[in-house]
């Protein structure tokens, strides 16, 4: 069987950048269950699975651009710490949620100073090459149940 749109696919995986510093990785943990096709995956990484078979070991190199996106300077704002009213603890790497022009957006404090703080819009992995390591354990059809629900279940299902 081979990978494609609402298949079950469990896999390990290794995520690091361009310089091989490791980001992420599934091999110490559990395997990742995802059903191919519903969006889960960052694109490059969902394009490269597709018609692979288990026992399949490969890697892929994976541009910013089909990753997480570009950086944008823009995303990046300071503003007043009186915005932050009632959030004690401020600090950076903290992550908020923040009320944008384009909705609701995660934001991550970069830096803090007397009356001002700086935010960064971007996903922490924008504007990075990532590269792959792919190990494919197991390939299957999604249950009609997985499918209804967006993602895999264990056995037994989910509990919805």
């Amino acid at each position: 069987m081979k990978i494609c749109k609402n298949k079950v696919v469990v896999m390990h995986y290794a995520v690091s950048d361009s310089e091989d510093t490791l980001i992420d990785s599934s091999y110490d943990d559990k395997p990742l269950a995802i059903i191919h096709g519903t969006g889960y995956l960052i694109p490059g990484l969902e394009d490269a699975l597709v018609d692979h078979q288990v026992g399949d070991k490969f890697d892929v190199e994976v541009a910013a651009v089909q990753a997480y996106g570009e950086r944008f300077d823009d995303y990046v704002q300071t503003v007043p710490k009186s915005l932050f009213a009632g959030i004690d603890d401020l600090a950076v790497g903290s992550q908020l949620r923040a009320t944008t022009d384009d909705g609701e957006q995660t934001v991550i404090v970069i830096d803090v100073q007397d009356d001002d703080i700086t935010v960064d819009g971007n996903h922490p992995l924008a504007g990075l090459d990532l590269k792959f390591e792919v190990d494919i354990l197991e390939i299957r059809d999604a249950t009609e149940e997985e499918l209804a629900h967006g993602h895999v279940h264990a056995e037994g299902g989910c509990g919805h």
